[in-house]
């Protein structure tokens, strides 16, 4: 972990980083030369705070529609395509995946920020690292399973199996630790008890969590530690994008440092695109100084965060530290009859009840207006669904001050999840739809 004497330090090291990589774009990357020349940047800069003045936003939307004039990878690209080794592509909840490329260069940068964030999380090579993940082509885990390797420790793959056998494995090869989403860790726990499995019989001492925000809410933090035993939680989030951007906090559970080294950081208000005001939340913005062959600047990641102005940290670090780790994402923030929710603070409330074992969140225009209602399904052993019905709406209201429909479906009924869970779904109607139609009447879009 690189170690900063202080804040101006820092500064100094991303500054010197910066300028290289503005050096290099200036060359050959077709997509920021020309913002870098409009900018007056392509001599260098002496201090952060011009980039800040002078250099644009880049923003998600900038890169689809760049990609979408130059099939299939867009002009980001600062060397010839040949020398990329590495593909990978977002999620793409939209329906608009961005497609990344790679060279070995920026690939190994990744790898190596993925290294600190293993040994931020206390990881040693005497760890059994596996990893609960598809393997699909967005970025994932694909870097922190290299990263394990570098790091020394046995890394077991756990694409392709049943969550039942995945359990065995972690069993039976005496894992240490784990890294998947906050929602598949749950559910490991859940079909652990459901098949008999003893997780207290397993070696695991720590998850590594990341892919949704969760890892820092504390009723999902608390659920997690039932479900495995005490183990300790790690959070850490990143993008197919820009990367692998965080690490928890050593000495404060719940907060997130950025990779300063690797990343310049920015906190802004998503609606005037000025610096968020000291101890208010804003949205985060990132960019990679090490991403050389497909870089971003000043991204706009949508990621909501409330940062610490307090430097340094109680862990001793400068890194900037985001309490409550990612909070939600600007754009999921729905208002309902004037209230703002956000995806994250609606699960904080529902896991406070131990008996829920998956929940959907539907959203519909009524009357040119954003309404909701919430899908609950039980475990199998709930003897009073009514009950837990109310209680649930009373914890809501009391929550947000709104009434919330709350809906009780039959066990097994609604979706599991091994990556991001999308459990926030539209449902769009040609009528003005009411909470108690079925979902068929109308088409559902997941956000």
């Amino acid at each position: 972990m690189n170690s900063f004497p202080d804040r101006s330090a820092l500064s100094a090291l991303q500054c010197e980083r910066l300028n290289t990589l503005l050096r290099s774009l200036c060359e050959s990357n077709s997509f920021y030369a020309p913002r870098i020349q409009s900018a007056g940047l392509a001599g260098g800069l002496s201090d952060l705070s011009v980039f800040f003045e002078r250099f644009p936003f880049t923003t998600k939307a900038e890169i689809a529609q760049d990609q979408k004039a130059h099939p299939p990878y867009g002009t980001n690209l600062t060397f010839p395509l040949e020398t990329y080794t590495r593909f990978n592509q977002t999620s793409g909840t939209s329906g608009h995946p961005l497609r990344w490329l790679d060279t070995t260069e920026s690939w190994n940068w990744m790898v190596d920020n993925w290294v600190e964030v293993l040994k931020a999380s206390g990881v040693t090579p005497k760890d059994r690292l596996y990893f609960a993940f598809s393997f699909g082509p967005f970025l994932g885990f694909w870097t922190a399973f290299e990263a394990g390797v570098k790091h020394g420790c046995l890394c077991l793959p756990g694409g392709g199996l049943s969550t039942a056998g995945r359990l065995r494995a972690i069993l039976e090869n005496e894992v240490t630790v784990i890294c998947c989403t906050p929602t598949y860790a749950i559910r490991l726990g859940e079909v652990a008890q459901e098949e008999g499995i003893d997780l207290s019989r397993s070696r695991v001492h720590t998850l590594i969590l990341a892919g949704e925000p969760g890892a820092s809410i504390p009723a999902v933090r608390q659920r997690l530690e039932s479900l495995w035993n005490g183990a300790t939680l790690k959070d850490h989030h990143g993008m197919t994008e820009i990367g692998p951007v965080t690490y928890e906090c050593p000495a404060r559970q719940g907060v997130l440092h950025i990779l300063e080294g690797s990343f310049i950081p920015e906190v802004i208000d998503p609606t005037t695109c000025k610096p968020a005001l000291p101890n208010e939340k804003g949205e985060l913005v990132l960019t990679n100084l090490g991403r050389v062959g497909s870089p971003l600047l000043r991204y706009r990641t949508g990621d909501l965060v409330l940062p610490d102005p307090k430097a340094p940290c109680a862990c001793g670090r400068y890194d900037l530290a985001l309490v409550g780790g990612i909070l939600g994402r600007v754009d999921d923030m729905v208002i309902v009859r004037g209230v703002n929710l956000h995806p994250s603070a609606v699960e904080a409330v529902l896991r406070e009840f131990a008996s829920i074992a998956e929940y959907r969140v539907e959203l519909f225009l009524q009357r040119a207006m954003w309404e909701v209602q919430i899908q609950v399904e039980p475990h199998p052993q709930l003897t009073s669904p009514q009950t837990l019905q109310e209680e649930i709406e009373t914890a809501l209201h009391a929550t947000f001050n709104l009434r919330i429909p709350v809906r009780m479906v039959t066990c097994g009924t609604l979706p599991r999840f091994e990556l991001k869970a999308k459990r926030w779904v539209r449902i769009e109607t040609e009528n003005s739809p009411h909470p108690s139609l079925p979902l068929h009447k109308g088409k559902e879009r997941r956000l």
